[in-house]
């Protein structure tokens, strides 16, 4: 297992047809050689288990990854209120070319292609 430092862009969607790279996440997560989350490891350390959202035309946000009793999320405040759900995230491969789909706090889902993945050891 080793943390690793993904990229996510927003994949084909009617409004955007070829994705836009320029609507991205950072994430900061253990990974095991499975390409699998170690829940374990972020318990051990929920502090490094981070994300960025990079939006055009808005600041950047800056939060958690966090194990909720729905799943995974992205949280930049405390509550629920700006959770981002991540649809199966416990079962899906962490690697380049996958997708994940992210659910918005208005309830909106939008599919994201994982575009890379680094060690961060």
């Amino acid at each position: 297992m080793s943390w690793k430092s993904i990229r996510l862009e927003l994949a084909r969607t009617p409004e955007f047809p070829g994705g836009s790279a320029s609507r991205a996440y950072v994430i900061r997560l253990p990974v095991n050689d499975d390409g699998l989350i170690d829940e374990e490891a972020v318990k051990e350390n929920t502090a490094m288990a981070r994300v960025r959202r990079f939006w055009p035309n808005e600041r950047d946000m800056s939060g958690y990854v966090i194990k909720t009793p729905k799943g995974w999320a992205f949280s930049y405040r405390v509550g629920e209120d700006d959770d981002e759900t991540i649809f199966l995230l416990d079962r899906h491969v962490i690697l380049p070319g996958e997708y994940i789909t992210l659910t918005e706090p208005d309830g909106s889902q939008l599919p994201f292609r994982i575009a890379t993945v680094q060690d961060l050891n």
